[in-house]
């Protein structure tokens, strides 16, 4: 997952919350990759999750009432 067009991130307000999303993904095995929140965005937590964007449903699914979300954007 080296071309970052097309892909959204996923922003959380804790570590504990990326990481357990991040064991979630990994068991429905959607491509992810931990990432350092950019810096022009502002988060409450250092790490986010990049994803490919036709995967958003099936994340949005999984970590649906498991992980709490603080945002979901695309990457500029």
């Amino acid at each position: 997952m080296t071309d970052m067009k097309g892909c959204l991130i996923l922003l959380f307000d804790s570590t504990s919350e990326a990481l357990l999303a991040e064991k979630l993904l990994k068991r429905a095995e959607i491509p992810y990759k931990m990432i350092p929140v950019p810096r022009h965005i502002s988060s409450d937590c250092g790490v986010c999750i990049r994803f490919f964007a036709p995967d958003r449903e099936h994340a949005c699914d999984t970590l649906d009432g498991k992980v709490d979300i603080r945002d979901i954007r695309a990457i500029d």
